[in-house]
């Protein structure tokens, strides 16, 4: 059996840890306190980590990592990052410069994103259209990456799975893996 990492991270409020429990086969372990960044509507935040877990139709498992949000716990960013499979960032596009949030995350996990593969998730668009998904494709470009970005709710299951379908597509080569609901490997 073989295990694989995948590390979601993003924004306070982004929906690391919605993600988590909407795909996750236990019930996730958490590490909330109390929010007390005012400039967030949200009573409680991640500050060490969200962990997951799915098993696979061929046996093997993914172990889900959330980050916290927050840049102060940036340093856990490095550390969860080690051993990683895959990165997702999801973005908040309602916050007031969701593109500026992006570039934290393209900054915070730059020699990451060298060599694993990503894919970005972008929350409330149908609230709030702009900026677009290109905006971000755009972002990355001007610094030589490209992942695949796409719309997401974060509540709904399918839409996780699209997201970790895609960053395992990015590998297909190297895997041969089944996630749940899935038909073919």
């Amino acid at each position: 059996m073989s295990e694989l990492k995948i590390l979601f991270t993003g924004t306070m409020g982004a929906g690391k840890t919605t993600a988590i429990a909407a795909i996750s086969d236990i019930a996730p372990v958490v590490t909330d306190v109390a929010n007390t960044d005012t400039s967030v509507a949200k009573a409680r935040t991640t500050v060490g980590l969200d962990f997951g877990l799915v098993s696979l139709a061929d046996g093997n498992r993914m172990r889900l990592f959330g980050t916290p949000g927050q840049e102060r716990f940036d340093f856990m960013w490095k550390i969860l990052a080690q051993n990683a499979f895959g990165l997702i960032i999801l973005i908040d596009n309602s916050r007031p410069d969701p593109v500026q949030d992006f570039r934290i995350y393209l900054d915070g996990f730059s020699d990451d994103l060298r060599m694993l593969p990503c894919t970005v998730g972008v929350g409330r668009t149908e609230s709030h259209p702009q900026p677009s998904l290109e905006a971000y494709v755009d972002e990355m470009a001007q610094r030589g990456l490209v992942f695949p970005v796409l719309p997401v709710d974060v509540r709904r299951k399918q839409d996780v799975l699209l997201l970790l379908d895609t960053l395992i597509a990015q590998n297909e080569s190297a895997l041969d893996i089944v996630l749940p609901g899935d038909s073919t490997p």
